[in-house]
């Protein structure tokens, strides 16, 4: 019992000097490296925060930030103005190919109003070549030029004005107003002996002919040395018809 009572004293004085050397141990290292272990609590706080920005980073990579549409629109803007005016000018150019033109296959009415008679004849005739290809602005060009200079036969018939009143591919309207001339004289006169043609002002020179006064019966003469009138142009040309050599 007493040899009992020996080892169980032994082991409890064993374990307590254990436990006392340990805790000396631990004393001594914090005695002679007081920040060993404040280093190591740092170190892990630093690890624990690094962590916590990577996923802060790889979270912003995932969701975009809710401005970087207009920073990267910003960052790109040239670029982006460039598309855009590409694209505007490619709408314009489809545009300008769709623009209808005159063709070989388009109708062409014209319209010939006399402003004397008040009267409106209509037909529908072959497009002139020169129309071909045409759009509106260029059409509207084209009968401008003609109605600065129209051809002799149309002044004849007393051309006045030519007008563009309907304009698409399939159909082109043109109207042309005349105005009959009124009848007009002249009057025949005498300078160095032969017959000269005055407008009915009687000062502006008309014409010159090769008639000689002196050939033409006595009354004729009277009448024309006094300044005989002449009742439009074809009673003109018949006079100088039936007296020119």
């Amino acid at each position: 019992m007493k040899l009992v009572k020996r080892i169980s004293l032994f082991m409890i004085l064993s374990v307590v000097m254990l436990g006392l050397g340990g805790w000396g141990a631990l004393k001594a290292e914090e005695f002679f490296y007081p920040h060993r272990y404040s280093h190591s609590i740092e170190q892990a706080g630093t690890e624990e925060n690094s962590l916590r920005q990577s996923v802060s980073q790889l979270a912003d990579r995932v969701v975009p930030h809710p401005s970087a549409p207009e920073k990267d629109m910003e960052e790109v803007g040239p670029a982006a103005e460039q598309t855009i005016d590409a694209s505007e000018e490619q709408v314009i150019e489809t545009a300008a190919a769709n623009e209808p033109v005159v063709t070989a296959d388009t109708r062409y009415l014209l319209e010939m109003v006399d402003l004397s008679k008040g009267t409106v004849t209509e037909s529908e005739e072959t497009i002139p070549v020169m129309y071909i290809g045409l759009n509106r602005e260029e059409l509207l060009q084209a009968l401008s030029a003609y109605e600065d200079n129209p051809p002799l036969s149309e002044l004849e018939q007393g051309f006045e004005s030519v007008e563009l009143t309907a304009f698409s591919k399939d159909r082109v309207a043109v109207c042309k107003y005349y105005k009959e001339q009124e009848p007009k004289g002249f009057y025949l006169m005498v300078a160095d002996h032969f017959i000269v043609v005055y407008e009915e002002d009687r000062s502006t020179l008309y014409m010159n002919t090769d008639i000689l006064l002196e050939r033409l019966p006595d009354s004729l003469q009277r009448e024309i040395v006094e300044g005989k009138f002449v009742a439009g142009e074809e009673e003109l040309y018949l006079f100088l018809e039936s007296y020119s050599s």
